[in-house]
């Protein structure tokens, strides 16, 4: 009779234990995001380096997790940097029943990958998959191609340009412009804004040339540097990235082009070791963050500490916004479905290290700081941290407030049914 009653008096407690376990359990939940970019090719430097600063975000991210938190897994898909290819992965991934995505080496892939997307979730808006873009800056994927299941992390290129063109109002030394850029969408669409934005703030600069260099083709940019020298322009405004700007920036170099260079991307893994001493005070970048940005100390721990273990300095700061955002997502709609969560994510705002940022519910276009850097010696004032162990960084230049950097929108989205 008495083990009966030690039977019976153990039942809350076994009850008790497996409740726990499937609290931890639920705790346990793996939600894997693919990671589709460049990983071969000569921008595979770009998109390795990303998925390595992403990883790392991640496993911080998992480490400060709460009870009843998803733990989040990266699976890396090539992409190889082409529409295509990037759908075809796509389509691997969703068959793995990955059902988020992220995505930053081209807007021609980011428009390719939306159109995918859009179309199964028509099929399925309960299994739709949400797509996390963190660095494709074409204006269009936030206005008159905008969707429900994308959300941008990053500025566009039309929020850079304008204030990049804000900044250029106080440069009279800026009076002959070339613009160069990679020739596809984005590329066009830098070329465009800056046309138009310099017209109205700068009426009296003259853009004195303008040229595309076919994406991740050339090899010798000496022809573009020399057309760049007769035109007798004092400044390039270019959005090229990867090798396109890299080899950009050796051509300059060896040239001696002394004349300024107001870029996107400067920042990019491989660029700073071409430009050494030669870009100092030549070569700007406008970002959404950099290390010697002003009031970030989370992300600047994050970056020191980073370097130390790995080598490379952390440059994909929206790698940051847009996982902890996803998290916050998720804890509000008290779910991992990729409905729910995109509506919860949909005109969040959130305390990064940066200050407030908001999903704009609008365009989901994230709404945040942008820096502008200048190329200076490091030691020099504002230059704390270099790049690529040049001995040279970026000084934060110039700041614009979230309110600052906004841009309307003509979105006309379309939602599901809740």
């Amino acid at each position: 009779m008495r083990a009966v009653e030690r039977v019976r008096d153990a039942r809350p407690w076994v009850c008790a234990a497996v409740l726990l376990a499937a609290s931890a359990g639920a705790a346990a939940e793996t939600v894997k995001i693919a990671f589709i970019d460049v990983l071969s090719g000569p921008f595979a430097q770009a998109g390795q380096v990303s998925l390595n600063q992403l990883r790392e975000v991640v496993s911080q991210l998992n480490g400060s997790s709460s009870a009843g938190d998803p733990t989040f897994e990266i699976v890396p898909f090539d992409g190889k940097g082409t529409p295509q290819e990037s759908t075809t992965v796509l389509r691997a991934a969703y068959d793995q029943n990955i059902r988020y995505i992220t995505q930053g080496g081209g807007s021609g892939v980011a428009f390719a990958l939306v159109d995918a997307i859009n179309k199964q979730a028509q099929r399925d808006a309960e299994g739709a998959m949400v797509y996390l873009n963190y660095s494709a800056m074409d204006p269009g994927l936030t206005n008159d191609r905008c969707s429900f299941w994308h959300f941008r992390f990053y500025p566009s290129s039309e929020m850079k340009i304008d204030a990049l063109t804000s900044y250029l109002k106080n440069k009279p030394d800026v009076k002959k412009v070339f613009l160069f850029n990679q020739n596809y969408t984005h590329g066009q669409q830098v070329a465009k804004a800056s046309r138009t934005y310099l017209a109205k703030k700068r009426p009296d600069v003259q853009i004195v040339g303008e040229d595309y260099v076919p994406i991740a083709s050339a090899r010798d940019f000496a022809p573009y540097v020399a057309k760049i020298a007769s035109s007798g322009a004092d400044t390039v405004i270019t959005s090229n990235w990867g090798s396109d700007l890299g080899l950009l920036m050796k051509a300059a170099r060896d040239y001696g082009l002394n004349i300024n260079f107001y870029t996107m991307n400067a920042n990019n893994p491989g660029i700073p070791a071409q430009m050494g001493s030669w870009g100092t005070e030549k070569v700007s970048v406008i970002w959404n963050w950099g290390s010697n940005a002003p009031t970030t100390p989370a992300l600047e721990k994050t970056a020191s500490d980073y370097k130390q273990k790995s080598g490379e300095d952390f440059i994909y700061a929206a790698h940051w916004n847009t996982m902890h955002m996803l998290r916050e997502a998720m804890r509000k709609a008290h779910s991992t479905n990729p409905k729910k969560v995109a509506f919860a994510m949909e005109g969040m705002k959130y305390a990064s290290p940066m200050g407030e940022i908001e999903m704009r519910q609008s365009d989901h276009q994230l709404q945040a700081p942008i820096y502008l850097g200048t190329w200076a010696k490091k030691g020099s004032p504002g230059v704390k941290y270099d790049a690529e162990n040049t001995g040279y960084g970026f000084r934060n230049e110039a700041t614009w407030s979230a309110a600052e950097s906004t841009q309307p929108t003509t979105c006309q989205m379309t939602r599901p049914a809740a």
